[in-house]
């Protein structure tokens, strides 16, 4: 086959001696995606909305999630992936930058009058925050390494679902989306003797942006089984501030449905540069596991970055409180809208949370223990 320049070749934008419709790496774990969270601060409605790019399995995928009140829409597309990198649209999902790290459009057209579709513009707030490097082994390989940002801004537009219809506006919605890239596990390698052999014995994941009216906090934390810190991130981001402030080492207590590992609302405990304690309370607002509709694992019905086809499209309705419906979907990482309070002002954000296995810090012995 000859490989010829795409459009995308005609910038400067090459950090090494390949055509861009290349990575530099053979990993054919290797994506580009994006996220967004857009939700009302009544509670009503929850959208989830990504696409990415997985050059060295040669597809492009997107998705579309609504949560209103029990039932979660969902639209899924799967491509090929073209040659112009710079046309971020599969199926019926489409993705414009309108300025940089600005302005962005999303748009999912609808099948009918009951169809998922949505209009929307994202608009930022705040200045894009880096998180830390993600790094992650299977034994002694490296199986993720990724780079990421999040940013937090308003959204107006509109979303339709179920013969319900939403008009967004940044006053009555909170908007945040992420970017990251690198490597990161897809389905269809065989993980080898090395996953077999040292098996994870837990995981403990918190992931909260949250926009407030004057200024943007984000906090990460990843534990294993005995709680050993491997991802930990606190800073506070103002527009026109010129560094970010750190806010220490955080702590998250999260209280949980009985005999669940659900969460019901938390306490971020950060601390300033001054060493005062700072606490954000976290009241959960309806929550939509990342594994129905939006294709993380461990989704049964789809994946990212999977082959299902040229022009492959996919509606569905999920009835979540059917067991039956989600399987084992259910039980991966949750995205929660969340309304936080921070000193007497109130904001809003996500609460993504995921806990599996062992986790000494909560009590949590194994994959079998649940909150008493």
């Amino acid at each position: 086959m000859t490989f010829r320049p795409v459009p995308l070749d005609e910038y400067p934008v090459h950090q090494v001696p390949l055509s861009m419709r290349h990575v530099a790496t053979g990993d054919r774990n290797a994506y580009d995606r994006c996220i967004f969270h857009v939700f009302d601060h009544a509670g009503r409605a929850l959208l989830i909305a990504g696409l990415g790019v997985y050059p060295n399995t040669g597809v492009i995928d997107a998705y579309v999630t609504l949560k209103v009140g029990d039932t979660l829409h969902a639209v899924r597309a799967s491509d090929a992936l073209g040659e112009d990198r710079m046309r971020l649209e599969v199926g019926p999902v489409r993705i414009d930058v309108v300025e940089p790290l600005r302005t962005l459009r999303l748009r999912c057209e609808g099948d009918g009058a009951d169809g998922l579709a949505c209009d929307l513009t994202w608009q930022a707030e705040f200045p894009a925050v880096w998180e830390p490097h993600h790094l992650g082994h299977t034994g002694d390989r490296l199986t993720l390494e990724g780079r990421r940002f999040v940013q937090a801004g308003g959204a107006s537009g509109w979303i339709r679902a179920g013969g319900a219809e939403f008009t967004l506006t940044p006053q009555e919605w909170t908007a945040t989306r992420d970017r990251s890239w690198g490597v990161r596990p897809i389905p269809g390698e065989q993980p080898g003797r090395a996953a077999e052999e040292q098996r994870t014995e837990g995981f403990h994941w918190v992931w909260c942006p949250i926009r407030f009216r004057d200024r943007f906090v984000m906090v990460i934390l990843q534990e294993d089984a005995d709680g050993h810190r491997s991802l930990n991130e606190a800073v506070l981001v103002r527009p026109g501030q010129r560094r970010d402030e750190q806010l220490g080492w955080p702590y998250v207590d999260i209280a949980y449905t009985p005999g669940t590992r659900v969460p019901t609302g938390a306490t971020l405990h950060l601390t300033d540069a001054a060493r005062k304690p700072v606490e954000i309370r976290a009241e959960l607002l309806g929550g939509t596991p990342l594994a129905v509709g939006a294709g993380y694992p461990p989704a049964q019905d789809w994946q990212h970055g999977t082959w299902q086809g040229r022009g492959w499209v996919d509606r569905r309705r999920y009835d979540l409180t059917d067991p039956g419906d989600l399987g084992l979907a259910a039980y991966g990482v949750t995205d929660h809208a969340a309304r936080f309070t921070l000193d007497g002002e109130v904001g809003h954000g996500i609460f993504e949370h995921g806990s599996f296995g062992r986790h000494d810090p909560s009590g949590f012995a194994d994959f079998s223990a649940v909150a008493p």
